[in-house]
């Protein structure tokens, strides 16, 4: 049998995460020795749909999408989570399983730490009760504000959205995603995401080449965007939530 040498994780620090960096110095070495780093590989899924949560996961790169998925297969991304967050928060609110389902969508790190000390720290209703807390509201708004758009606004609205959502978690202005991952990310058929991103270019606001975008001009995508993509942002900042990083791109603009 071949053998495999130990994988190696990049060095990172739980503060790169920025719920943990919300928390005061004392309270985040208490966790330390719980928070394992974890490689996040593109595909993975860290909880199915029934399953229970056994650990969650702080992101320090990459993205997570937490899934809808229906019977016949169909499903539709309901929010997106990078080192702005925390997959697994759903043992907060009294259950060990969720529906969802929560799968790698662009590879990265994270520092995973069990359910259950989870659990124990948030119950003591210090800092991390009431970082998690209004990370959970800011989430619900994600996820309201999203089903209203995916019900309410045309394929382009939508990709601009979910683009400038991704790109507030990533550490520059490109993206690696196929459109047939774009499509089953917004619940839509891949025609309308080729038409969307192809309307998007001629604009001048993308530029797409075999499953990379990039956004050359970030002020002039959020201008065009609907304003479900500048909701969740106000909502995220009124609950004064450590922002994520703005992606790059020359016009990086402010609040909308």
């Amino acid at each position: 049998m071949r053998a495999f040498p130990p994988l190696r994780l990049p060095r990172t620090s739980p503060r790169e995460n920025h719920l943990l960096a919300a928390l005061p110095a004392a309270d985040l070495e208490r966790l330390l020795p719980y928070l394992m780093p974890a490689a996040l590989p593109l595909g993975a899924v860290l909880y199915e749909s029934g399953s229970p949560m056994r650990h969650c996961y702080f992101p320090v790169s990459g993205l997570v999408s937490v899934l809808q998925t229906l019977e016949d297969g169909h499903m539709a991304e309901i929010a997106v989570i990078g080192n702005d967050g925390c997959v697994g928060v759903a043992i907060l609110l009294g259950t060990r399983t969720t529906p969802s389902r929560a799968v790698v969508q662009i590879a990265g790190h994270a520092h995973r730490i069990d359910s259950d000390v989870v659990l124990s720290e948030f119950s003591k209703g210090g800092s991390m009760q009431g970082v998690l807390l209004r990370y959970v509201q800011s989430l619900m708004a994600h996820i309201a504000q999203t089903v209203v758009c995916n019900r309410h606004h045309s394929i382009e609205q939508q990709l601009c959205r979910w683009l400038l959502m991704s790109l507030d978690r990533l550490p520059s202005n490109k993206i690696s995603m196929t459109q047939e991952l774009i499509s089953n990310m917004l619940g839509v058929r891949r025609v309308g995401v080729t038409d969307a991103a192809r309307k998007l270019q001629e604009a001048g606001l993308i530029q797409y080449s075999r499953g990379h975008i990039t956004v050359p001009d970030r002020a002039k995508l959020e201008a065009h965007a609907c304003e479900c993509y500048s909701a969740v942002r106000r909502e995220t900042d009124r609950l004064s939530l450590p922002p994520p990083p703005r992606g790059g791109g020359g016009g990086g603009g402010g609040n909308t």
